[in-house]
């Protein structure tokens, strides 16, 4: 009996955070039960680096480091680099004929991104970045999705690759099939500073960190600053370290927070039991990581093979479409 398939990726912003080692733990339990496509969505992280885009190559090479060392196993999956599928941007051609303009402007995340990119002193008003939703409905469609795993903040953009199937469907014939949402339970997870944990502000901890590198991460996060002594009474609900002992530290996190409000355990010793569960975790992510990118090739092996998978499947996808649209 054939699997569900389902379709993802990620823009190669370079090395990829604790936050995301959630998301690559859920594509990895995917892999049990359904046929995965995970791509490097090179295309779309040119719609915001498009001046200077000269580190995209090794950012490509370390984030396909972090999904081995994750456990995405290129056996199971397709692992590919989108812009090695040149069907894609076909596919989206096609698609932004038949898609009107309104569509992309009412995505909510486009105005936002703007403005907090405008804020950075980054111009993106282009076609590129305002079409970015349909070209990911091209790459999800590509391969006749039946799910899709996103978060809460991606449904919009899932509801475009959906309207967009309809669309097509209706204007010629059924070709697409609608995917579904597939949410995923991945935990908001802060940065040491409490905002959104991202590379940009500076206040993320790298998959596969050094120990002393980590140490010094969970160190710097945000205690409560009413808290001056030891003794103190705490109050862990302000804490970014408490956010992440209920994370990792589940079964102790009662104990804890009970401690904490007496004033009977401080930040240092708290911040050192957290530092501990981490470096755990971190430990056989980094030596897996080590040993993909030692491997001289293997990484590049990889998406090659899987690149020729992925075109197998897209051609159909392609040829199909020119046929009903005439071309």
């Amino acid at each position: 009996m054939a699997k569900d398939r389902i379709v993802s990726g990620m823009r190669p912003t370079g090395r990829l955070h604790l936050g995301h080692l959630h998301v690559l733990e859920n594509w990895a339990g995917l892999q049990e039960e359904y046929d995965c496509y995970f791509f490097v969505a090179d295309w779309h992280g040119l719609s915001t680096t498009f001046e200077d885009n000269s580190g995209m190559r090794e950012n490509i090479r370390q984030m396909v480091a972090d999904w081995l060392a994750a456990g995405l196993d290129p056996e199971r999956s397709v692992l590919f680099v989108q812009s090695h599928v040149p069907q894609h941007a076909e596919l989206h051609l096609l698609f932004s004929m038949i898609t009107p303009l309104s569509w992309l402007e009412r995505v909510p995340t486009f105005k936002d991104q703007v403005q907090q990119l405008g804020m950075q002193g980054k111009d993106i008003n282009t076609y590129g970045f305002l079409g970015y939703p349909l070209l990911q409905a091209a790459d999800i469609l590509m391969y006749k999705a039946d799910a899709v795993p996103v978060g809460e903040d991606q449904l919009p953009h899932l509801e475009l690759c959906r309207e967009t199937a309809r669309r097509f469907n209706f204007l010629y014939r059924p070709v697409f099939p609608e995917p579904q949402s597939l949410l995923s339970r991945v935990p908001l997870l802060p940065g040491v500073d409490g905002r959104k944990m991202s590379k940009s502000y500076s206040n993320d901890i790298m998959l596969g960190s050094e120990e002393a590198e980590l140490r010094s991460r969970v160190n710097d996060m945000i205690t409560d600053p009413a808290r001056i002594r030891k003794t103190d009474p705490g109050h862990p609900e302000v804490c970014v370290v408490h956010k992440y002992q209920g994370i990792y530290n589940e079964s102790r996190l009662a104990g804890i927070v009970e401690e904490c409000r007496a004033g009977r355990v401080g930040c240092v010793s708290c911040k050192k039991e957290l530092a501990g569960i981490l470096e755990a975790i971190m430990l056989p992510l980094r030596e897996r990581r080590r040993e993909f990118l030692a491997r001289p090739g293997c990484i590049e092996e990889v998406l090659r093979h899987g690149a020729e998978r992925a075109r197998l499947e897209a051609a159909k996808t392609v040829e199909q479409v020119r046929e009903v649209v005439g071309m």
